[in-house]
């Protein structure tokens, strides 16, 4: 197929599947959108285990591992979302914020990478190194995910800029980390993917894990944060000088684009920069830079790319079980992995906030919240897609499939609900 027809294709069963949640599931749309595509990936499996004979799941199959969900998600999606995502943050509310912020994206993902590479290497008898790639992997919060259930969740506004500033930033720390640790587990693996190459060319020149660590963590984050700003600032200089909505839009769309691209050919954070400029822009853009008709034809314009793409991603994951291997001696393994992957963001939260609590306030449900509401999405599902071949990747790809699985639809449906049932009992 066609890029064409294959964005056709998306477009149009992510309007179905969304029509058929409205109309029956009513659950939040990239839930619904996901569940719906998640059955009926199920049950197209379930007729052909019933008709062996026929070639359904095989050529639904083909066209899903077609699609290349890492590159669509991680070099296309991925800018958009997350500029769509920061213009709505405002610098103000994180500023007051930022301790919390910063500890939990990086000291957090450290955490808690550690402790699901080291409880998974236990249960399961994987390599440690390899095992730490998983939960570098599935350590990040996915922010397409977590700032759509922010939309319905309502939480008190200083811990909403908490959920939603770190989901922002730790997928980026992440990404760094899981480069590090590919080049460290996966030295020969140049040949499988972009990604895999970047870490093992910083791995060998550098010799050891933390120089390696400080190499990428230079170039890759604070580089991708520099570029954001830089690219962002040179935007409101232009924006300033225009009083056109359209085209104020479309520049910002470039912007999104642009820049993303350009971060990846410079070999620095795509997603750190994306959040660096749409914070940038929904702050001093916002300001001084538009009239109060572009504001609200930007704001319309990326709310409805938000939603657009949101749809077609939830229905993605949805699909992508026909290309994992599913295995049953995995699913046990991939059950305890979603305690370990609780545990480990529980770390990754508590101890930021309780190294701040004796020098500031902090809501006293943050902890749970929090918890419960580090949602993973499909940035854990591409990067998984996205080893290097090896006898442990259909695990580690099952594994982390079940655990987004359970993440989106168990924690997304609930954390609403279990945020207000904590407000009504400290009331």
């Amino acid at each position: 197929m066609t890029l064409l027809q294959i964005a056709s294709l998306l477009i149009v069963l992510a309007a179905a599947f969304g029509t058929v949640n409205y109309m029956f599931l009513k659950l939040p749309s990239a839930i619904g959108i996901l569940v719906v595509a998640l059955l009926a990936s199920l049950g197209v499996l379930a007729f052909d285990a019933v008709f062996p004979a026929s070639t359904v799941e095989e050529s639904i199959t083909a066209v899903v591992k077609g699609i290349e969900f890492s590159d669509a998600l991680l070099e296309g999606m991925l800018g958009l979302l997350l500029f769509a995502g920061a213009l709505h943050v405002k610098i103000a509310d994180l500023r007051a914020e930022w301790p919390a912020v910063l500890m939990m994206a990086t000291i957090g993902v450290g955490l808690s990478t550690v402790i699901a590479g080291v409880g998974f290497s236990w249960i399961t008898g994987m390599p440690l190194l390899i095992a730490l790639v998983f939960g570098a992997l599935i350590s990040p919060t996915d922010p397409v995910a977590v700032l759509g259930v922010l939309r319905e969740a309502r939480l008190d506004k200083r811990l909403e800029t908490k959920i939603a500033g770190e989901s922002l930033f730790n997928d980026g720390v992440g990404y760094v980390v899981y480069l590090v640790l590919i080049g460290l587990a996966f030295p020969g693996a140049g040949d499988h993917g972009e990604a895999a190459a970047h870490g093992a060319e910083h791995a060998e020149e550098t010799g050891t894990a933390l120089a390696s660590a400080a190499t990428l963590f230079a170039q890759e984050a604070l580089g991708g944060a520099a570029l954001g700003m830089i690219l962002g600032w040179l935007t409101w200089r232009i924006m300033r000088r225009i009083n056109d909505y359209s085209l104020e839009v479309l520049i910002t769309l470039a912007l999104a684009f642009g820049g993303y691209e350009l971060a990846i050919w410079l070999h620095v954070s795509a997603p750190i920069m994306a959040v660096c400029a749409g914070l940038l822009i929904g702050e001093v853009s916002y300001r001084d830079a538009m009239s109060e008709e572009t504001r609200n034809y930007v704001d319309a314009f990326w709310k409805l790319i938000d939603e657009i793409l949101n749809a077609v991603l939830f229905l993605l994951i949805g699909v992508e079980i026909f290309a994992v291997s599913f295995d049953a001696s995995f699913l046990v393994s991939s059950v305890a992995a979603i305690a370990l992957a609780l545990v480990a963001r529980l770390a990754a939260v508590a101890i930021p906030v309780l190294i701040l609590r004796p020098f500031r306030t902090m809501p006293e449900n943050v902890i749970p919240v929090m918890t419960w509401g580090g949602l993973k999405g499909g940035i854990s599902v591409a990067l998984a897609l996205s080893l290097p071949d090896s006898e442990w990747k259909p695990l580690i790809l099952t594994t982390t499939y079940v655990i987004v699985l359970f993440s989106i639809i168990v924690q997304g449906l609930t954390v609403a609900p279990f945020a207000s049932r904590l407000d009504k009992k400290r009331a």
